[in-house]
């Protein structure tokens, strides 16, 4: 009876030291904590906030053409469909549109064209983080060297030449042109870019990075190349 007793007790005790263990191990090994402050985290919660409007307002639009189509007769479908494929290409990038926007020059240096210097090639990673940077500025069209920038552009060296879409650029000077959704985006485009580190980024490229005042009626060209399909497959008719 007496060994029966102690067995217990002995198990009791082994529990409550395990116990008491796991909360001593807890306290000394805490979790870890976010140690970010409140303006990076309001900073993140503000693209969040960007991002779940953007994709509300694409819900908005696809609805709409859903019940356009559901509204519309047999005769009217044609219509409605011929209407989305040209907002499909007008946002894939593949129609010329013409809004406010800002043009930038990219210009060798004068001096090094004053001394007679060979004009190298602007750097592709320069490229990249300056069209980076005017997306993030608004930019909601761009084009570099008359080259249309869409989801699938590419911006690299080939055989020591810098290219776009696979074709090279031509030698400095050439434009960007960037499109807005209004002027006074163009405007906010305009001083983003003349307070950014990007015109000293160019100047130590012996390059002269010129933003010119925004305008109302910028065009940007169509991308010229076919966009490639590696997932989307064409439905028979009938399937």
């Amino acid at each position: 009876m007496k060994k029966n007793m102690y067995t217990r007790i002995t198990i009791v005790l082994f529990i409550i030291g395990l116990m008491m263990a796991i909360q001593y191990n807890t306290i000394r090994k805490p979790a870890e904590r976010d140690t970010r402050d409140i303006w990076a985290i309001r900073e993140e919660l503000s693209e969040e906030k960007k991002r779940h409007s953007t994709l509300l307002a694409e819900i908005r639009s696809l609805n709409a053409v859903v019940d356009r189509y559901e509204q519309s007769e047999e005769t009217n479908m044609q219509v409605v469909l011929s209407e989305t494929v040209e907002k499909l290409k007008l946002q894939a990038g593949l129609t010329e549109i013409t809004g406010p926007g800002v043009i930038l020059r990219i210009n060798p240096a004068p001096e090094l064209v004053a001394m007679g210097y060979e004009i190298e090639e602007v750097s592709p990673d320069l490229l990249i983080q300056l069209t980076n940077a005017l997306f993030k500025y608004g930019a909601t069209n761009v084009a570099i060297d008359g080259h249309r920038i869409v989801l699938t552009s590419a911006i690299r060296d080939i055989n020591g030449k810098t290219t776009v879409n696979s074709v090279p650029l031509s030698s400095p000077p050439f434009e960007i042109y960037v499109g807005t959704n209004s002027h006074k985006d163009a405007q906010k485009m305009y001083n983003s870019i003349q307070a950014s580190t990007f015109i000293d980024s160019f100047y130590l490229d012996n390059f002269n990075l010129i933003i010119e005042e925004p305008i109302d009626e910028l065009t940007i060209p169509a991308f010229e190349n076919s966009l490639t399909n590696d997932f989307l497959k064409e439905v028979k008719k009938g399937e």
